[in-house]
């Protein structure tokens, strides 16, 4: 969920923003919780527990807009209702060579005191030209 949205926002937000190429996973980092989570929903996630390698880190959400006036329904408890983020990051970051891995690890509906949305670099992903154009 969320894929579409993704791929669509980041010419939008390349547009309003100016931000040039990030040189490593940690500027694409920043710029993820600094411009891209303040522009669209108003808030400033926490980067944080960097894996040792440098290729993996957790954004920290205290008050996701998503989640206002929400309950999840009995029965439902493993439902990951704001699991439309992890679609428009991942979404976002392949439009610019980048594969990643987005999924949630805590959420606030599921009783847990914050929410974190982990991010692992997979690759970088290469222009291809489609078939039968040079």
């Amino acid at each position: 969920m969320g894929y579409n949205i993704g791929v669509r926002l980041i010419e939008d937000f390349l547009a309003r923003s100016n931000v040039g190429r990030c040189n490593d996973f940690r500027e694409t980092a920043d710029v993820i919780s600094k411009l891209g989570f303040k522009m669209y929903l108003g808030i400033t996630p926490v980067v944080s527990n960097w894996s040792p390698a440098g290729d993996e880190f957790s954004l920290l959400i205290e008050n996701n807009p998503l989640t206002d006036f929400v309950e999840l329904p009995p029965g439902h408890s493993q439902l990951n209702f704001s699991n439309l983020l992890c679609g428009v990051i991942k979404g976002a970051l392949e439009m610019i060579q980048m594969d990643v891995d987005v999924k949630f690890v805590q959420d606030i509906l599921k009783g847990d005191n914050i929410t974190e949305i982990r991010l692992k670099f997979l690759r970088r992903l290469e222009d291809a030209i489609p078939v039968g154009e040079d």
